[in-house]
């Protein structure tokens, strides 16, 4: 009979360490079809990088970036919100899992959704339900979610309404046209390789901080297997997000595309270093946004793509802190 319970015990065991191992690479893949996808929206945008060479770079550079710069948000989604002997391996679980299925549901729409939000969210619903959450904490990083795309907007409309017609006149005053291709070609790959680094730093810890604050990864086999699911998301789902986010809210030419690479990737980046969890999804469209503004207007954005993306933003972390929750009252 003991013999019994206790093989019982390690098949249980082995079933929550599957599961475990599962939830983070489903959650991985899915931040890399979705949210590194976005990194490189602005260039396919401007018919600069097919769809092959932007998931390639986004792979690449996603996962150094989470190897090596990725470990500070680990630690903030792992234990500073909710404190990690807080956390079970089977809350850990419930938390990715559940932000997966609201990124899950964004891939299905073509929408690009907040990884970092979908994760707080369940993560916030797990802390509910114990009774521990750091509050503190929670609001300085929806004070980032709403600062970081309001900055990126407005870095974007002032780039695009001073600096962009100055450049360009420059450039065609001073260089040949092969030269300025050549110029322009090196910038977005250079800026697009940054903002996929940036993003790899900030949103693999979405697929595995829970885990490390249970204790079922360490901080650097976490950031590892969070960099390779993210690289694979990218290489196998990324392209349907492009479209979105590079069609479908305004028109690019590939110069407006460096300025909005470069001004994501280094907020995306100063958070990372910050350690604080914020949306690639939400600052890239709100720069090509605000650079679209600079240029045509206000009525040139697609109101009913930006309204779609902005009901995800809003949505995404309720849903996946109410599928914690519920899921978390079931399971005990």
């Amino acid at each position: 009979m003991k013999r019994h319970a206790k093989k019982e015990k390690e098949r249980i065991k082995v079933i929550i360490a599957l599961a475990a191992i599962t939830s983070a690479i489903f959650m991985g893949l899915n931040i890399g079809g979705n949210n590194a996808a976005a990194s490189m929206g602005a260039a396919y945008g401007a018919k600069a990088r097919t769809k092959k060479q932007a998931v390639i770079l986004i792979a690449i550079f996603s996962f150094l970036g989470a190897v090596i710069s990725g470990g500070d948000v680990v630690r903030t989604l792992g234990n500073d919100i909710v404190p990690g002997n807080t956390i079970t391996l089977v809350a850990a679980i419930i938390a990715i899992a559940a932000a997966a299925l609201s990124l899950f549901i964004g891939n299905i729409l073509k929408v690009p959704v907040s990884a970092s939000q979908s994760i707080v969210g369940s993560i916030v619903g797990i802390g509910i339900f114990f009774g521990v959450l750091d509050t503190s904490l929670l609001t300085e990083i929806v004070g980032w979610w709403v600062v970081t795309p309001v900055l990126a907007f407005t870095l974007a409309f002032i780039c695009g309404k001073f600096i962009h017609p100055k450049l360009l006149i420059w450039l065609i005053d001073h260089e040949s046209e092969a030269k300025i291709r050549s110029i322009i070609t090196k910038l977005l790959t250079a800026s697009g390789c940054y903002v996929a680094y940036s993003a790899g730093a900030n949103n693999a810890a979405s697929a595995v901080g829970p885990l490390v604050g249970a204790g079922f990864f360490d901080q650097t086999t976490g950031t590892i297997i969070g960099g390779l699911t993210l690289g694979a998301g990218a290489l196998l789902i990324g392209g349907r997000i492009l479209q979105t986010v590079g069609d479908d809210i305004t028109e690019l030419c590939t110069i407006r595309a460096i300025f909005i690479e470069g001004i994501a990737a280094v907020i995306v980046h100063g958070a990372s270093h910050a350690g604080i969890p914020v949306s690639l999804g939400q600052i890239v469209p709100a720069a090509i946004i605000g650079i679209g503004c600079a240029n045509e207007g206000f009525n040139t954005v697609k109101s009913k793509t930006v309204k779609r993306i902005g009901l995800m933003w809003i949505t995404s972390p309720i849903i996946a802190g109410l599928i914690a929750f519920g899921a978390m009252r079931i399971v005990s």
